[in-house]
């Protein structure tokens, strides 16, 4: 992988007057992750058992983070205990078991899609019809046919008659966006331009965080966490988004090199 530092002057001296204003944090946030990239493709490329091993670790941790995100109950235990053993933990509400299987399901097919090239408007729909299923099969894949509001912002969703004209032009102006962001920039603008239409009548936020890791792992990146403990700020800085990005385009990258940083623990 190239050095971020040739990236970001290719950026500024070809794109004056387009992203010469990025953050000198930001820049430097992402110089640190393509540095620690490098350094983990030196244990690359991953042999059994440990590549089985990592991506059963990630989806404990991801399904988990997730859907506790959301004001699912099961704790990180719990949820393994559910995934790996297929058992129910006592005192806890069924939808929270079938959120953590149905998530573990979208996972799956999240990597499936890793050596393609972004996704299809058919990827989400099955992504999130995969999530979804166990809960409400009539809305699970399905666009929203209703209004929604997101409790918390002062910013409207679209009404649902225009989503699916604006998923699709979203999805028309991908590849160019591709072609010009740097993949984490990129993964934090597919998480926000897809919440903000907010195609479904729930799980838009898990399908949302499983966007963002398959970009990131299509451009050879880890999985991004966003643990629970920092919801506020996540949701903080989403919110402000809505008028500039700055900050949201930031927290996902501090969250991707923490990721780094934790996977290179675990391989030494």
């Amino acid at each position: 992988m190239s050095g971020y530092k040739v990236y970001i002057e290719y950026r500024i001296d070809q794109q004056m007057g387009v992203d010469e204003y990025m953050p000198l944090e930001i820049r430097d946030i992402l110089a640190e992750i393509d540095h620690t990239c490098q350094k983990i493709n030196v244990y690359r490329p991953f042999a059994e058992p440990m590549l089985s091993q990592l991506k059963a670790y990630y989806r404990i941790g991801l399904t988990y983070s997730s859907n506790a995100l959301e004001g699912n109950s099961l704790t990180e235990t719990e949820t393994k205990v559910v995934l790996e053993d297929g058992l129910t933990v006592g005192g806890k509400p069924l939808r929270d078991h079938l959120e953590a299987m149905g998530h573990s399901e979208a996972y799956d097919f999240m990597f499936s899609l890793m050596h393609g090239n972004l996704f299809t408007e058919q990827d989400i729909l099955t992504l999130h019809r995969m999530f979804y299923s166990k809960i409400d099969e009539g809305q699970a894949g399905r666009y929203r046919r209703q209004r929604v509001f997101i409790s918390g912002s002062q910013y409207a969703v679209p009404d649902w008659p225009d989503v699916p004209l604006l998923m699709a032009k979203w999805l028309q102006e991908l590849p160019a966006q591709k072609k010009k962001l740097h993949p984490v920039e990129l993964a934090a603008k597919v998480h926000k331009d897809y919440v903000f239409i907010h195609p479904f009548v729930d799980g838009n936020g898990r399908v949302a965080r499983l966007l963002t890791n398959l970009v990131l792992i299509q451009a050879g990146y880890l999985l991004v966490i966003i643990p629970p403990i920092i919801r506020a700020d996540y949701i903080s800085s989403l919110e402000k988004a809505h008028t500039d990005d700055a900050d949201f385009q930031r927290f996902i990258a501090e969250r991707v090199l923490e990721t780094q940083k934790d996977y290179l623990r675990l391989l030494k």
